[in-house]
């Protein structure tokens, strides 16, 4: 993109991010709010790039949960959507157990992770992929079977197995409803990774945050909020960029 079209398309986000900043430092100072309660931007911008805290292992922490967290929802998505697409009859089966998981208060699922896999980083990996992998399994066998019927009749006609239609033609047209599907996984992944650092962490973002409750420190609170929509926003990024790279025609669909 040019840096004309650039400025055009995103001045608007960047005006309402600083009138917010405006009415925030606007509330803060006339209503005399204490900053344990409603720190000012100045204050959370020092908090933000204070040499004293080390955000540094932290941030790799949070940011290597949401990749592996992101990355477990795609890759057990696709092929769920993939087997759901294959046969009506493990459509039958599993879709019902995969709404039943879907439908689980995942806050009441981590500590039962935590005994079955131990602290670390893994069963946070894990509480994110059960967050994001729902919509990416649904959007693949949508994409996968809605398609149009001259398509298939085209690859009968030629006498292509099964698997060279799924590959051929079906795979292709679902590419757009799974990258879209990604898009979303990618803001769950960071939340269904946060959840995880709430119930059991020793490092990370969602630590941090827990552990201001007790000292009061509002100001790195907002600071850790910060940083974690900082990595939500990179990897939403590049999953943008790959759909653009991959499957321009993606754009469309949404």
């Amino acid at each position: 993109m040019r840096p004309g079209a650039i400025v055009s398309q995103y001045w608007p986000t960047v005006a309402l991010f600083a009138l917010l900043l405006g009415l925030w430092e606007l509330a803060v100072t006339v209503f005399e709010i204490r900053a344990y309660l409603l720190p000012p931007p100045a204050l959370v911008w020092d908090a933000l790039w204070n040499a004293d805290f080390s955000w540094g292992p932290h941030l790799w922490i949070t940011s290597l949960e949401i990749a592996g967290a992101f990355f477990m929802a795609a890759i057990v998505g696709v092929m769920l959507g993939v087997a759901i697409a294959w046969s009506p009859l493990i459509a039958n089966a599993l879709m019902p157990f995969l709404v039943f998981v879907n439908t689980l208060p995942k806050v009441a699922v981590a500590p039962l992770l935590l005994i079955w896999i131990g602290y670390g980083i893994l069963p946070t990996m894990v509480m994110g992929a059960l967050i994001g992998f729902f919509p990416v399994v649904i959007n693949t066998a949508v994409g996968l079977s809605q398609i149009e019927t001259d398509m298939l009749d085209l690859g009968r006609v030629f006498s292509a197995p099964k698997w060279k239609i799924f590959l051929k033609i079906r795979i292709p047209n679902a590419l757009p409803y799974i990258l879209s599907s990604l898009k979303i996984t990618a803001t769950a992944a960071v939340v269904g990774a946060i959840v995880g650092e709430f119930v059991a962490s020793q490092a990370g973002l969602g630590y941090v945050i827990a552990n201001t409750q007790s000292s009061m420190n509002t100001a790195v609170a907002f600071a850790s909020l910060i940083w974690i929509s900082a990595v939500g926003l990179a990897l939403y990024g590049l999953v943008v960029l790959v759909a653009r790279l991959w499957a321009p025609w993606a754009e469309g669909v949404e």
